[in-house]
């Protein structure tokens, strides 16, 4: 392994090492700027989108109470991977103890199936409310809603849970990963034992519930843009397409990457640089694009923002001027 990975295994099992940044001395403190400036403007965003949702009741709709999770998840992906890279880039550290590295690699699961449970349901919502607009009401029920969002997170709590408790039999006998950040394919390969059921579960689970999730979304939404091509509003027409088509080809470049990552671990003929850049990707760019792509992006949630950074300014201008004179 040390022959392949191209640096050196900690000779303690229980400290891991993750692949190196390669920075360059001059590089050092940029790239420390610029992930942590990144990571910051990804903690306003969604957490302005959270709690524009969270404390207006007027957004207390079944859309928005879908969409309150897309956040919640970005910022635990991006808590899970930033803070560590951060302080290695500052450190020029990139090692890890065990149980911190399974706590990463958890939360990026979690992330990652929680992202795609929601962005599915919340496609069935635009579906219902385009296609089936007159019977909207009675179908997206706050009721329904609730037992959406509820199914959604248990599942995905129970599926990650089972991932990692399968791993957590076994007893690692390497300590370089050949990735990024933690996750579970890198960590099975520090195994020395048979890990077929492990290997197979968490493929087949990620295989099963990207193919799923892919499909519905591709049916709701092939069937939300016939609908806008028949409607004869023209301004309608072209507002949803173009919503629907950005929301869809989100979805669609989130599901490749997805399950690119998951699945190039399972074959050596794949890229290694591929295969980080793909994952890395999946926790850089969708939690910086969601909160604008489906939150600002939505007229009630941009007003509602837009309003609150008018009235603090209208305070504040006057105590300015006060202050002056």
């Amino acid at each position: 392994l040390h022959g392949a990975t191209g640096f050196n295994e900690s000779k303690n099992p229980s400290i891991i090492s993750m692949e190196p940044l390669g920075l360059s001395p001059s590089a050092v403190y940029p790239m420390f700027l610029l992930g942590l400036a990144t990571y910051c403007l990804i903690l306003v965003f969604n957490l302005t989108l959270i709690l524009t949702i969270a404390l207006n009741r007027q957004l207390h709709k079944p859309m928005f109470l879908l969409l309150i999770n897309l956040p919640i998840y970005d910022v635990m992906g991006a808590t899970a991977f930033y803070p560590q890279l951060i302080d290695s880039i500052l450190t020029q550290d990139r090692t890890i103890s065990q149980p911190a590295c399974f706590l990463q690699a958890v939360i990026v699961h979690l992330y990652g199936g929680g992202t795609i449970h929601i962005l599915t349901i919340m496609a069935y919502d635009r579906y219902v409310a385009i296609c089936l607009p007159l019977r909207y009401n009675a179908i997206m029920s706050l009721n329904l809603v609730a037992k959406l969002i509820t199914v959604a997170w248990l599942y995905n709590f129970t599926t990650v849970a089972t991932i990692f408790i399968l791993l957590a039999r076994f007893r690692f006998c390497r300590s370089a990963i050949t990735d990024m950040y933690c996750n579970n394919p890198s960590l099975m390969k520090l195994v020395c034992e048979d890990v077929s059921i492990n290997n197979y579960y968490g493929l087949s689970f990620a295989v099963l519930t990207q193919s799923v999730s892919l499909f519905a979304v591709m049916v709701t939404y092939v069937q939300i843009l016939l609908t806008c091509l028949l409607n004869k509003h023209a301004d309608a027409k072209s507002k949803a397409i173009r919503t629907c088509a950005t929301h869809l080809v989100v979805f669609v470049l989130y599901e490749l990457t997805t399950l690119f990552t998951i699945v190039s671990h399972r074959f050596n003929e794949v890229s290694a640089f591929l295969r980080k850049s793909f994952g890395v990707s999946f926790l850089v760019f969708p939690p910086i694009l969601n909160p604008l792509i489906y939150g600002l992006n939505t007229r009630e949630i941009r007003m509602k923002v837009i309003n609150y950074i008018r009235k603090k300014a209208s305070i504040l201008l006057p105590q300015r001027q006060v202050n002056v004179s």
